[in-house]
């Protein structure tokens, strides 16, 4: 009789298992609580929500409110005066466009008197270069005063070479034109060259001799009412006088330059005096 063996198999719990139980144990318990936490802030949430909405509908009562009795009034304010909604409106926008046509108004001044500052700006400027202009005009004219005045005090008189005394004589150019804006006489220019021939100057005629520029010295052939007189060895601004004419007048020449083959100087006659036909 064979035996009959029970063998009984022990089963066994792996040791993994208890700890991955009590992870998810864990983790329930958190997920647990963030969601009581979380449903804790949406439920205050809620409640901020719902203050502000309470606020909200409470400012929108007094909003209404407010614009009614604004509107009431001003139906009132319109009636009182005789006007409708539509007036009040129109009325409004009128002076709506009145304010901005003054403010353009206002700009256009304000451009404007920039603008007229900036002119008269630029007439002051005008005025004071003409001012300083001016001052400049009365300094050349004080200066040509001033070289007038010394030009007049160069002038001199002197004893000429018939014993009489001359007039003023001028001993270049400037004092010549001086002598002639004086007009006591007339005065006519000349230049004589060496050997030349007689020259007409003024009624007279001249003719140069000789010349010595380095004594300044010169001898003339002077032709007058058809004689020829000859002023011998004379000397640089030496008035050289003559009498000529019906009623004998004294005319004086004057030699202020002397070159080496030429003389320059002028013919000095009364006022009276005759004239060449070209002469006025």
């Amino acid at each position: 009789m064979n035996e009959v063996r029970e063998t009984v198999v022990e089963q066994r719990t792996p040791g993994w298992l208890a700890p991955v139980a009590v992870l998810g144990l864990v983790l329930g318990l958190g997920a647990l609580i963030f969601a009581l936490v979380v449903q804790n802030k949406l439920t205050t949430t809620e409640q901020q929500v719902a203050e502000a909405n309470k606020i909200n509908a409470s400012l929108q009562e007094k909003l209404e409110d407010t614009n009614a009795r604004l509107k009431a009034q001003g139906q009132a304010l319109g009636q009182s005066m005789g006007l409708t909604q539509k007036q009040l409106e129109d009325k409004s926008e009128q002076l709506l466009a009145a304010q901005k046509a003054n403010s353009a108004v206002t700009q256009k001044l304000a451009h404007d008197q920039e603008q007229t500052a900036k002119e008269v700006g630029a007439v002051k400027t005008d005025v004071t270069a003409v001012k300083t202009d001016v001052g400049g005009v009365k300094n050349d004219v004080a200066t040509t005063q001033a070289d007038l005045a010394n030009t007049k005090t160069q002038l001199t008189r002197v004893v000429g070479d018939q014993g009489v005394m001359s007039g003023l004589i001028a001993t270049n150019h400037d004092e010549l034109e001086e002598l002639k804006r004086l007009n006591q006489r007339n005065y006519y220019e000349f230049t004589l060259q060496k050997g030349g021939p007689l020259q007409l100057v003024g009624t007279i005629k001249l003719q140069l001799k000789k010349v010595d520029a380095k004594k300044s010295k010169f001898t003339l052939n002077v032709s007058s009412d058809d004689k020829i007189i000859e002023k011998k060895d004379k000397n640089l601004d030496e008035p050289i006088q003559f009498y000529s004419g019906k009623s004998p007048m004294l005319y004086e020449i004057v030699v202020n330059s002397v070159g080496k083959n030429s003389v320059s100087g002028y013919l000095s006659t009364p006022k009276n005096a005759p004239t060449p036909m070209n002469v006025p």
